[in-house]
């Protein structure tokens, strides 16, 4: 097993976290996963399972009439919806999909809590793709899921919505300080929990449980892979700020040197890349 696994049956034990239900895999996931598994991809399974769910056929079919795909003529299928946006995209799309809706919560806190997600989870493909080749579902995967720990401590834990609030204003202690010392657990700790229950890969768990622990990026006890996700997570995060008109964090203040310093990215690639994700940011609707 990963080695982030042992860490996971720790805190899982640990008092504060013992009493928090981690949401089961949803079934339309473990579909979507063995459909993935299987050496060549079948679209006529893929084409049921999107069809399966009204609300997941039509974000497939409004995705692929959106401006950055240009068609002149609108898709009305979900098949046709499959074949213009490539099998990647729509079972990104669908992942997307089916982890809101199992981690829906009714929160101000999360408003715009899944078009980040989202955005931040196409941000890290595209950078991963650029950069490494790295396999564009692992760069997703670990953008989609580095923050799901908020609904689930949102609503599992009293008091925690007013934690974020502190956690946010606080310029003396990191925001996964703040959620220890009131929950003695954080959302970094429980989105690997989350990931690994979920059987995403271990490496995009264990980036998850480092995304705000930028000591790692030395540190040769983690993989490669790993520690490129977390400086990954870091510029993602920046490029949807960006896009949402919100300043730069305190963490990227700190550490986004380092992690452009650790992916050799320069400041010119990251403008390049504000201008080349902004249509597929724009897409983003649920």
């Amino acid at each position: 097993s990963h080695p982030i696994d042992q860490h996971i049956r720790q805190a899982r034990v640990h008092p504060a976290v013992r009493a928090i239900v981690i949401p089961p895999c949803p079934e339309s996931l473990l579909r979507l996963q063995a459909i993935m598994a299987e050496p060549e991809l079948d679209s006529v399974a893929l084409d049921q399972l999107a069809s399966s769910d009204v609300a997941m056929a039509a974000a497939l079919i409004r995705l692929a009439n959106s401006p950055i795909y240009g068609l002149a003529h609108p898709v009305q299928t979900v098949g046709m919806a499959l074949t213009v946006l490539g099998l990647q995209p729509s079972v990104e799309l669908l992942s997307a999909f089916i982890t809101r809706n199992a981690l829906m919560v009714r929160s101000p806190l999360l408003e715009h809590f899944w078009e980040s997600s989202q955005r931040r989870a196409i941000a890290c493909e595209h950078i991963g793709h650029q950069l490494y080749s790295l396999d564009p579902g692992l760069g997703y995967s670990f953008g989609l899921f580095c923050h799901v720990g908020m609904p689930v401590l949102v609503k599992a834990v009293r008091g925690y919505g007013s934690t974020v609030t502190e956690a946010l204003a606080r310029q003396d202690r990191t925001f996964t300080q703040t959620e220890n010392a009131n929950h003695r657990t954080d959302h970094a700790v429980m989105g690997a929990i989350v990931a690994r229950t979920w059987h995403l890969p271990g490496d995009v768990a264990q980036a998850i449980w480092l995304h705000h622990d930028f000591s790692c990026l030395g540190e040769d006890r983690f993989a490669p892979t790993v520690r490129h996700l977390v400086a990954l997570g870091l510029l993602a995060e920046y490029l949807v700020n960006h896009h949402d008109n919100l300043a730069p964090t305190r963490e990227w203040q700190e550490h986004g040197e380092a992690c452009m310093q650790h992916l050799d990215v320069s400041e010119d690639e990251l403008n390049h890349w504000i201008d080349e994700l902004h249509p597929q940011f724009e897409a983003v609707r649920f």
